[in-house]
């Protein structure tokens, strides 16, 4: 009896939720050869995101993929975040005027 209880009670508040409005795809775009890449995409909800790689070095021990790129998506508190990056054998490297900043040395 329990069981039905607890059964029903999560029943009825799954019907009580708001739907949730599904994104559509404004724009999706992409490029993806042996060597490179590159996409570019962007929903209703105000996500989007587009990078562009290549690897560097290739057919030396040292082959590395170098990524330039950007995303940007809405927080739960309504604010639009941007993120742009390097990605590249020093690392993954953000910024955004969200991000703290480390401290000059």
């Amino acid at each position: 009896m329990k069981f039905l209880i607890v059964f029903v009670a999560l029943f009825a508040v799954a019907l009580a939720a708001p739907a949730g409005q599904e994104a559509e795809i404004l724009r999706s775009e992409s490029d993806v050869g042996p060597e490179s890449f590159k996409y570019d995409w962007e929903t209703s909800d105000g996500q989007a995101a587009q990078a562009a790689g290549e690897l560097k070095n290739v057919g030396s021990e040292n082959e590395a993929l170098a990524v330039r790129g950007s995303y940007r998506f809405v927080g739960d508190d309504g604010v639009t975040y941007e993120v742009t990056y390097i990605a590249d054998e020093n690392g993954f490297q953000p910024q955004g005027a969200h991000l703290p900043v480390a401290p000059e040395a």
